[in-house]
């Protein structure tokens, strides 16, 4: 198939590349519009008891199925006429739009004290908006339009869930501009040094932004099937122009190579397509299939980034083997043309690069030098990396809230509003919903919501009935309750902090309380949302540990032969990513550094680890197959002795040291741009992306294999006899273009 590949770009690189840049304009066309088909939730468990309770609190009793906040401020207080007008006529129109549920305001409810500030100078509405996270964050969009305008010294802010929806989605857009304008040039330039020519370095970008175009368009194609989370796209963005950047890479560096030891153009780009190309395919599939284990998880927001990892590694193999031949066939002996590199020798008075001997190249004598050294090096990079990865061990999870976004948006204001200036977060309410309480009497919900306000730390349980604080009857309902179609609600105050151990306490407490004979009941809310979303996550690791590490070996087998190996790159691809774990926590969690600029909340994202281990798992195992492969051409080469291996690994490194520094500094530029965008989980995401990268490149690939390589020896190769014969009748293998190699280890 590559050879065939090889031949038609040779036959008709003009139609290929004529071709290409019609699908890139259809792409454009069709795939540019895909962020006004995305969504920034879905990072709730749908079946889970939280999920449930909230669908009822939605369908059953009109709360709305996302909530908004409006704060009215007045420098005269929310008695003044001023401030009374603007919030009744905030409350009024809410009233009137049909894709607002039940609507609570400091002016119009029974029992206001929740929604006064303490200082008595902001008033709080609190509206319902119906719809999924798609739709309820569009009308949440209208209505802070209509709403979100200050008058007569009042003050007036949209906040709340369905706000920070819209107001993330309007930041994700600004921010990918910024992070395409920050990488696309950065790309080039490091281009330009890894190839020095013009001309050479515009092909691999050219593929790159192939592979944003062709994955926008998938993508939204995507979204006519199923919600896609906005996220998915920044990793689109970043991964389809890494890793479109680093086939190509690979393939004009082997072309190279080709050229170098003597082959034909027509030669050397067919070898080149059935080694470099092979190469390629095989690890865009490693690539595709960690990152399509994410689609075990319930939630839609780790669920797109599975169709986003598949689609975007999917085309930019694809435009890597097809475009890039063509490519080089098109520009022929011009591809090498407008060297940077001899105009800035001229400058510097220095003469011609000349070419090295393989022998006497860096790399070579770096891998010799690791592999004298093999035990005490090898030991020193694993306990430095551990290191770097133990403040993952005092991880906390919570869930993204307002302090996501920049101060400059209004629900980050709003937000602030209430955990500053409010006695009672409302992020903290507990929902209580019974779906089923037609056996039930007013006295038998009266006496659970009392049994409920003994519970420490809730200020107060409010039923139809009345509010409840420990043990009493106070008062009228001082936050939403009711009965409705045989089914009942409460809500519950609490005086704990989100994320943190009391609350936690707190829901096991309020889930043992005994629930009225012959009932189910269903906690909702903020901190239940956040324990569903954790098992959710949790409970599936394992399965999805399984399921990359069985992928892994099995891959790698067919790859190489050997048993040893894929167990060998499990390993080192784990320890790639602690670094890149602890940091994450040591800046994010604990605020290091200042954040990079991010609010410190004390927490972790609880999705985040799961999305970083799955894509930097895959990514790690892009320069695995790029490396291993290489190594493993000089052992078939090579009389199999103990000495031939460590030739091998020094000749593997040697050929392929230059391309994996030169494509992790790529992606580390494409996730690092990620660190711009104003929305605090790409920040950590990017973060976290480049650090793994550049483990992994760095301290793994050249330092950890070598050694680990050099102290197993022969055995590297080794499988039992059933396998060897099973690999040798299906095993991955390219058949030379041409018969005569060197033998290594020969005399």
């Amino acid at each position: 198939m590559l050879q065939a590949a090889a031949r038609i770009a040779i036959a008709a690189p003009r139609r290929v590349i004529a071709c290409t840049l019609l699908v890139m304009v259809a792409a454009a066309v069709f795939g540019l519009p895909v962020v006004k088909t995305l969504s920034a939730g879905g990072m709730f468990d749908p079946v889970s008891e939280s999920s449930q309770a909230s669908s009822m609190l939605s369908d059953t009793f009109g709360q709305g199925d996302l909530t908004m906040v409006i704060s009215v401020t007045s420098d005269d207080g929310i008695d003044s006429p001023a401030a009374r007008e603007a919030g009744i006529d905030v409350v009024r129109l809410l009233q009137e739009s049909s894709d607002v549920g039940q609507v609570m305001s400091a002016w119009t409810s029974p029992s206001p004290a929740p929604l006064v500030s303490e200082d008595r100078k902001t008033g709080l509405i609190v509206a319902g908006v119906n719809g999924d996270d798609n739709t309820a964050q569009a009308r949440a969009k209208d209505l802070a339009a209509a709403v979100d305008h200050d008058r007569d010294g009042v003050t007036i802010r949209a906040g709340g869930e369905a706000t920070i929806y819209w107001q993330i989605n309007a930041q994700t857009t600004r921010d990918l501009l910024l992070m395409e304008t920050l990488v696309l040039p950065l790309s080039f330039v490091v281009l330009i040094w890894v190839f020095g020519g013009l001309l050479a370095a515009a092909l691999p970008m050219t593929i790159g932004i192939f592979a944003i175009l062709g994955s926008m368009a998938a993508l939204r194609a995507t979204t006519m099937f199923t919600d896609v989370s906005i996220f998915a796209l920044n990793l689109c963005i970043a991964l389809g122009l890494a890793l479109a950047i680093d086939y190509t890479l690979l393939i004009l560096s082997r072309y190279r190579n080709e050229i170098a030891d003597g082959a034909t153009r027509d030669e050397a780009l067919i070898r080149t397509m059935t080694t470099a190309g092979r190469t390629v395919l095989f690890s865009a599939m490693t690539v595709a299939l960690s990152m399509v284990t994410m689609i075990v998880f319930p939630q839609y927001f780790l669920k797109s980034f599975a169709y986003a990892g598949v689609i975007v590694v999917a085309i930019a193999a694809i435009a890597a083997v097809v475009v890039t031949p063509a490519g080089i066939v098109l520009l022929g002996a011009h591809v090498d043309r407008f060297d940077v590199r001899t105009v800035v020798r001229r400058i510097l008075g220095r003469p011609a690069a000349q070419p090295v001997p393989v022998a006497q190249t860096f790399w070579y004598r770096w891998t010799k030098s690791v592999m004298r050294r093999a035990v005490p090096i090898g030991l020193s990079v694993v306990i430095v990396l551990l290191a770097l990865g133990s403040p993952f061990l005092g991880v906390k999870f919570g869930f993204p809230d307002d302090r996501v976004l920049p101060p400059s948006a209004s629900a980050r204001q709003v937000g602030e509003q209430l955990r500053d200036d409010f006695a009672v977060d409302q992020l903290t309410n507990v929902s209580v919903v019974i779906p089923d309480a037609k056996g039930l009497d007013r006295a038998d919900i009266d006496d659970y919501a009392d049994r409920l306000s003994r519970v420490p730390q809730v200020s107060s349980v409010s039923a139809v009935g009345g509010t409840w604080v420990d043990g009493n009857l106070v008062g009228p309902p001082s936050a939403p309750a009711g009965e409705q179609g045989g089914a009942a609600f409460m809500t519950i105050t609490s005086d704990t902090s989100l994320y943190s151990e009391p609350s936690e306490r707190q829901l096991d407490a309020l889930h043992a309380v005994p629930v009225p004979v012959g009932t189910t009941v269903l906690l909702g809310g903020t901190a239940q949302a956040n324990r569903d979303t954790v098992d959710a996550i949790t409970s599936r690791v394992p399965l999805v540990l399984g399921l990359i590490g069985g992928i892994t070996l099995v891959l790698l087998f067919l790859l190489t032969g050997s048993v040893l190996l894929p167990v060998k790159a499990v390993v080192l691809n784990l320890l790639s990513l602690t670094a890149a774990f602890g940091a994450l926590v040591w800046v994010f969690q604990d605020g290091h550094l200042g954040a990079l600029g991010a609010e410190v909340t004390g927490t972790l994202e609880v999705d985040l680890p799961v999305l970083l281990f799955c894509v930097a798992f895959g990514l790690s195992m892009d320069y695995e197959v790029f490396l291993i492969s290489r190594i493993r051409e000089h052992w078939l080469e090579s009389d199999r002795s103990a000495a031939a291996n460590e030739e091998s690994v020094a000749l593997g490194v040697a050929r392929t040291g230059r391309v994996i520094t030169a494509a992790a500094l790529l992606m580390a530029i494409s996730f690092g741009a990620l660190m711009a965008a104003q929305v605090t989980f790409m920040r950590m995401l990017g973060l976290g992306l480049s650090l793994a990268v550049l483990m992994d490149a760095t301290l793994v690939r050249m330092v950890l294999v070598p050694a680990f390589m050099r102290v197993l020896g022969p055995w590297n190769w080794w499988a039992p006899e059933p396998l060897a014969r099973f690999h040798r009748r299906f095993g991955l293998r390219e058949t030379p273009a041409r018969q005569t190699r060197t033998v290594i280890g020969s005399r």
